[in-house]
């Protein structure tokens, strides 16, 4: 949004400087992008008139003017601008005046010289000559009525300055000078002087009929007929200069005044030649097949997702994007239709850019636009188009068609003083919000701690309550809101010994040869069914996209995806794993400051290995990964904690090759094989094998405790029972272990490990034979053959009570 400070100080003018008022927007959150002044410094110019001409006595290009300057005397100046006349007013550049520099960069200057012989005392300026635009097809033609003597500066107002604002795209209100000013009162208290609307009265009782069958496309729109207008008549110079000074070309009266208007209050309308139109005009979305030139001489296609007004003929405009080119007012009009609507927003969104360009008209539609200020908007154009294009004849102008058809409704905003301190910060009352609200000109109903806004019919940014929070704030002043540190303890804690940080963790599972990934915890509702058997995912309100629509319960599918995607790219080997949270429905959580109530977030490390178990190399041959390799690595992450491995079938592991685990008596996660159901649905030549664990029993580790060390040498026993094949090593390493921690005698066992399993001759069909090593030591003395023997009879015994065991 581009404007002219002048333009803006006619509205609002608060007692403050160019910066200070540059100052303030940027911290209100109009952000002022640049300040740049309208014209380069140049002095000593001033207002003259061409008194008489003479032609050169040696150049037939050059003549010499007689010139007023408002001194009293006439200066002596040679000109060859082809436009030069009697009593022509141009801006003169006096003899010491300082010009805008040239194209060496360096600034001229006005001396005393002689052009063939003939004395010049001074320059007539053309407008590229001072640098206020590229036209050099001759002098700076003044109006008539311009006071010879004056400093052109100052009759041009060239010390003025053009303020460039980024604004965000809820500020549609601010996109004219009408709204920027409205901000400036609010934040300043200064009073408001409004371009004054003025109701001509009625002179022809001709309307033009108009139905709007698309109501979701047009909640209002007005319109009147306008004969006898003088389309040729020029543009009045304050207009061009405002148009300019806010990026837009001068281009003939009717159009400036459309777009000074749009400029001024932010209501973009359109004029139709009345003469051009067929019949009666539609408000309706377009059909396929139909198209429309445009007056940018483009030629589009309409369908049914484009607005448009239409004659009974053909297409006359793009609704709130650009006019029809058959209807576009020429030099030659002498009757037009005016036209101002509302279009809603979310009807003119994306469809100009459809189309590969942009107008300020959907600009601003697409934020919405003032839907209750229309007629007053329409009096306000068709004042100045009586003012400037009266010509000759009588204006003549119809009543205003004013049609309602479908309005946005403004239920009231509730805002709570309490709510507004929480989230700003700063110790506000009740007197103090409702002062600001005064100042935007928000209508308000209040009781004690609380407010009811009813938004106002421009602001369609007013929704809920943080938008009026936001608006406390910005009026308020963001640089008023003293920046304060949290006060809180910072000592620099020791970690407990029994804790590993996540850090550590990581460089653990490292260390085992697995490369960390990071996935998204959003994943595909078929993966929590597939790896997870969960039919009621928590579901995302507005997933990013749609294979990412539920939260994750387990990472296998993440891991499974990742696998697949190097595979598809030529490599055969993945270790790979991943720590991050996993998303449970679970009733019992409570709202804290790191849970979210009905949902428990715990972590999980997951990891998978696929292919060979090591890199081909000549010192081993190579073999796939297979379950007992990654229950190895698992133990090793966890030493010296024992872990139990217990069979228990899993949705997503094979139903054979797969195991609970725990971990001092609690169950932490599982492993096993991916079932082969899923490695066919997911296309792996091979089956993956993978673990999930809690993250939290990894990090919590025993604090080392001494013990003596026996310096008596150790006795190995090996034992092989007999049992039935449906008994697990598992539950007989638990006899072993209940045993050598309840019997005195059997505390000399330091450990047992299965070395071998045999079924077969000598067994019966449904036996098989367990072979483990003991091993035995005391710290006090060298074991005796009858000490070793008593502790080895009590875990045969045992092992006989509970599972039936003998000795093979």
């Amino acid at each position: 949004m581009q404007f002219s400070e002048n333009w803006l100080r006619t509205m609002v003018d608060p007692k403050m400087t160019s910066d200070e008022l540059s100052h303030l927007l940027t911290m209100s959150g109009l952000e002022v992008e640049e300040v740049e002044p309208v014209a380069p410094p140049f002095n000593n110019v001033v207002v003259a008139e061409i008194r008489e001409i003479a032609k050169h006595p040696d150049a037939d290009k050059l003549n010499v003017c007689q010139v007023d300057v408002g001194t009293g005397s006439l200066l002596n100046i040679v000109c060859g601008a082809p436009n030069v006349r009697v009593g022509m007013k141009v801006p003169c550049a006096m003899v010491g005046a300082i010009l805008p520099p040239g194209a060496d960069g360096k600034p001229f200057e006005i001396k005393i010289g002689k052009l063939r012989g003939v004395e010049s005392y001074g320059m007539l300026c053309s407008a590229r000559e001072l640098k206020l635009s590229e036209d050099h097809g001759g002098l700076m033609d003044l109006p008539s009525d311009a006071p010879v003597g004056q400093n052109f500066r100052d009759y041009y107002q060239l010390n003025d300055l053009k303020f460039t604002i980024k604004l965000t795209p809820n500020k549609a209100d601010c996109l004219s000078v009408l709204g920027v000013a409205r901000e400036v009162s609010a934040l300043t208290g200064t009073p408001m002087q409004l371009p004054e609307v003025v109701v001509l009265p009625v002179t022809l009782q001709e309307t033009l009929p108009v139905k709007v069958s698309a109501p979701d496309l047009c909640g209002r729109f007005a319109g009147r007929v306008i004969r006898g207008v003088n389309a040729r008549a020029a543009t009045p110079e304050w207009m061009k200069q405002r148009l300019e000074r806010s990026g837009q070309r001068p281009i003939s009266a009717l159009v400036d005044i459309s777009n000074y208007v749009m400029l001024e209050l932010g209501r973009p309308s359109h004029v139709f030649d009345l003469d051009k139109i067929h019949g009666s005009l539609d408000v309706r979305w377009g059909r396929a097949g139909e198209s429309l030139k445009l007056l940018n001489g483009n030629t589009v296609e309409v369908d049914d997702w484009v607005g448009v007004i239409s004659d009974e003929k053909e297409i006359e405009s793009l609704a709130g994007i650009m006019g029809g080119d058959s209807t576009a007012v020429t030099l030659d009009t002498q009757n037009i239709y005016l036209e101002a609507a509302f279009w809603w927003p979310q009807a003119i969104q994306g469809r100009a850019r459809r189309f590969n360009f942009s107008t300020d008209a959907a600009h601003r539609f697409e934020r919405g636009v003032d839907f209750a200020s229309i007629v007053e908007h329409i009096e306000r154009i068709s004042a100045l188009i009586v003012e400037i294009c009266g010509g000759a004849s009588q204006v003549k102008l119809g009543p205003v068609d004013d049609q309602i058809i479908n309005l946005p409704q403004r239920p009231p905003v509730k805002l709570r003083t309490a709510r507004a301190v929480k989230v700003v910060g700063v110790a506000l009352d009740d007197a103090k919000i409702a002062d600001i609200f005064t100042r935007l000109g928000l209508q308000f109903t209040q009781l004690p701690g609380e407010f009811m806004v009813t938004p106002p019919s421009y602001r369609f940014d007013i929704e809920i309550e943080e938008d009026l929070i936001e608006e406390v704030a910005r009026v308020y002043g963001f640089e008023n809101i003293p920046a304060l540190p949290p006060v809180a303890a910072n000592a620099m804690l020791i970690a407990p010994e029994n804790q590993r940080s996540l850090f550590a963790v990581r460089r653990l599972v490292a260390d085992q040869d697995y490369q960390e990934v990071v996935n998204y915890s959003f994943v595909e509702e078929a993966w929590e069914q597939d790896f997870s058997g969960n039919s009621q995912p928590v579901r995302l309100l507005n997933p990013i996209a749609s294979q990412m629509s539920v939260m994750r319960t387990s990472m296998i599918g993440s891991l499974v995806a990742n696998t697949r995607y190097n595979l598809n790219r030529k490599l055969n080997r993945v270790r790979i794993f991943e720590i991050g949270a996993i998303y449970l429905q679970d009733a019992n959580v409570q709202d804290g400051p790191l849970e979210v109530a009905g949902y428990q977030q715990p972590k999980r490390l997951a990891a998978l290995a696929y292919g060979p178990v090591a890199e081909e190399q000549w010192g081993q041959e190579t073999r796939n990964v297979d379950f007992f390799d990654v229950k190895a690595d698992l133990e090793a992450l966890f030493a010296p904690k024992t872990l139990r491995f217990i069979k228990q079938e899993h949705v997503a592991l094979h139903p054979g090759r797969s195991a609970s685990i725990e971990c001092d008596g609690k169950h932490i996660g599982y492993i096993g094989e991916l079932h082969p159901r899923l490695q066919q649905k997911y296309e792996l030549p091979l089956a993956p094998v993978l673990f999930e664990v809690d993250v939290a029993a990894l990090q919590n580790v025993n604090v080392p405790m001494y013990q003596e060390i026996s310096k008596f040498q150790a006795v190995t026993r090996d034992l092989a029972l007999v049992v039935k094949q449906a008994v697990m090593v598992q539950n007989l390493l638990d006899v072993f272990q209940t045993e050598i921690r309840q019997n005195e005698a059997c505390k000399i066992v330091q450990a047992v490990v299965l070395f071998d399993e045999y079924r077969g001759k000598g067994l019966e069909t449904d036996e098989k034979s367990l072979a483990f090593r003991f091993s035995l030591q005391d710290t006090q003395s060298t074991l005796q053959d009858d000490k070793v023997e008593a502790a080895m009879n009590a875990l045969v015994a045992a092992a006989g009570q509970q599972f039936a065991a003998r000795l093979r």
